[in-house]
């Protein structure tokens, strides 16, 4: 870079800016406001900067977090004082809770603007608590302040955000007084000694190693003792980061003979099961009668928590000598209070691991994994017959036509509430493998369209967004990141929150519409045509498919929209699940 900046506060930020992109760390999701002018003139000036606008700092939040589930590296979320920093604080929390890798930098106020009543001005130091893995507050730049504060923090800041042991955001927070525009005023802009250096190369100032290498027989052998000894064990494959992650856990089943239990986040739930993988798992696990008949004497349960509460019941009611939890993060995973081992590693490397010494046994189970199988294929030969003699569009079809067809090569952006859990219960298997991103760390409402609009922006490549209307009201103006980015949105809208019909709650009709189902009346024609969306309403199974197909072969985003009813959606999963309950035996 130049030392050619026209003050101190844009010299300040151009290092913050090139510091961040010689780290790997180049795409920046910014906000307009006045106090972070010198950060966002930085970005436009700087070459390598992509750079994504939004008018709402809690969208452009959650589009860094949805680039971050698919790149695995941080986005840059820039944003300026005040409330606008509060607003990034939903997307912080999911972040938190799932390892995301994320770098807030917010423009803050200086020191003797504080607490003056001044516009604008809030307290912004540690805001969002501990929800980051770390913060650090800048300086007012100043001559007489070293500028080598700003590479040193930048870098120990991408290394937490990406640290193996705890990834999540990080939270950088700059003072700058003015003059915020890239204005010329009187400063030394001479090349600090220190710096001298840095600026004739293209790394970072400070270097940071990361552990690496395959786990030592001494890490592996407490768990491989514990695990050999199982007659009847189950791999689980909860929420994964990317496909390699998954392919490991997959390997690894195996190799050990075991049934896998794949969550539909696994990134191996869609596409070609594996030889012992149980599809439909969260169906066969309906049967009381199989469930007291499978009780698991070890669980080795890999990755973040899946959709499936009824699996979660099963381990708590089953209570297996060995439950192990396989994580990349140091964070406590134990939500029923029965884990006896817990292994922080790499996924790759330590099922890796396992699997070579799982190869040397002399003999694999048989009988166990065949009996879940059969299961799973009287589950799947159910819902083939059942939505084979069906000609009404629902929500478990949708979810069913999407995963048959969604073509190889995209993403697949998924809803809390009912579209995770329609796609993890109904996929089928056969259709084409895909990365898959949920925001379930917290399993918020927030940003999932923003969310989608990072997914495909990382992926580079385009995405089927799966959405209740409830969750596309709450993110409706992230509609304007999809104008020009392959996204097609199907919105299943059933008036209302469909997620409490399947709820206690729901018993109680006095309060439930009014407080719980929440209807609202609306429909999304004419949301699409205020942002340049392509729209769909089809009625009919024929009609749904045609226009999905087609929408996936178009370059700009189209919204598709689903109407159904809410209290015969509950009825049909209900109806399935008897009948599939009923098939398992």
């Amino acid at each position: 870079m130049t030392f050619n900046a026209p003050n101190r506060n844009r010299f300040w930020a151009d290092l913050l800016v090139e510091e961040l992109i010689r780290s790997g760390v180049d795409f920046f999701c910014l906000a307009p406001g006045s106090r972070s002018t010198p950060l966002t003139t930085a970005v436009a000036a700087h070459p390598k900067a992509r750079a994504l606008l939004h008018f709402d700092e809690r969208g452009a939040a959650f589009c860094a977090l949805g680039y971050a589930r698919a790149t695995g590296r941080p986005a840059v979320w820039m944003t300026t004082s005040g409330t606008a920093v509060a607003n990034g604080l939903p997307a912080v929390v999911e972040a938190a809770n799932d390892g995301v890798p994320l770098l807030l930098v917010t423009a803050d106020r200086p020191p003797e603007l504080r607490d003056t009543g001044t516009n604008q001005t809030i307290d912004q130091v540690k805001i969002f608590g501990g929800y980051v893995r770390w913060q650090f507050e800048l300086p007012v730049p100043a001559d007489a302040v070293d500028p080598s504060v700003v590479l040193t923090t930048v870098d120990h800041a991408v290394h937490r955000a990406c640290r193996p042991a705890q990834p999540g955001p990080v939270h950088l927070n700059c003072m700058f007084r003015e003059p915020l525009a890239p204005d010329a005023e009187p400063w030394d802009a001479g090349v600090p000694p220190a710096l001298a250096l840095w600026k004739a190369g293209s790394s970072p100032f400070t270097r940071y190693a990361v552990p690496a290498g395959a786990p030592s027989e001494v890490e592996t052998a407490p768990v491989w003792h514990a695990l050999r000894q199982a007659e009847r064990g189950l791999v689980v494959a909860g929420r994964l980061a990317h496909a390699a992650q998954g392919a490991a856990v997959r390997n690894l089943a195996e190799a050990l003979g075991w049934p896998l239990l794949a969550d539909i986040a696994s990134q191996v739930r869609l596409g070609m099961p594996g030889p012992t993988q149980v599809v439909y798992y969260d169906q066969v696990l309906a049967s009381a009668p199989f469930r007291e008949a499978h009780p698991p004497d070890a669980v080795l349960y890999v990755g973040g928590l899946g959709a499936s509460k009824r699996l979660l019941q099963f381990i708590e009611q089953s209570a297996p000598t060995c439950f192990a939890v396989l994580r990349e993060d140091g964070a406590r995973f134990d939500p029923i209070h029965r884990v006896t081992h817990r292994i922080e590693a790499r996924i790759e490397g330590y099922c890796a691991a396992l699997a070579a010494l799982a190869s040397a046994r002399l003999a694999l189970p048989v009988k166990w994994p065949a009996s879940w199988r059969a299961a799973d294929d009287r589950v799947a030969a159910c819902l083939d017959e059942v939505f084979a003699d069906t000609n009404r569009l629902t929500e478990p079809l949708v979810a069913r036509l999407i995963a048959q067809h969604l073509p190889a090569g995209h993403g697949l952006c998924l809803a809390s509430s009912m579209p995770v859990r329609d796609m993890d219960m109904y996929a089928p298997p056969g259709g084409a493998p895909a990365r898959v991103a949920v925001n379930r760390g917290a399993s918020g409402i927030d940003g999932t369209v923003a969310t989608a609009a990072g997914f495909t922006e990382g992926l580079q490549a385009p995405v089927t967004l799966v959405i209740g209307d409830l969750a596309l009201l709450h993110d409706l103006n992230s509609l304007a990141l999809l104008r020009d980015r392959p996204v097609v949105v199907v919105v299943v809208n059933n008036d209302g929150g469909g997620i409490f019909s399947f709820l206690p709650i729901a018993r109680h009709t006095d309060v439930f519409e009014p407080y719980f189902g929440t209807p609202h009346g609306l429909t999304f024609a004419a949301a699409a045509a205020l942002f340049g969306l392509a729209y769909h309403h089809p009625e009919t199974p024929e009609a749904f498919l045609a226009a999905y197909v087609a929408a996936c072969g178009r370059p700009a985003a189209t919204l598709m929209e689903v109407t159904t009813n809410r209290k015969s959606n509950h009825a049909l999963h209900q109806d399935l699940l008897t009948r599939v309950v009923a098939a398992v035996g």
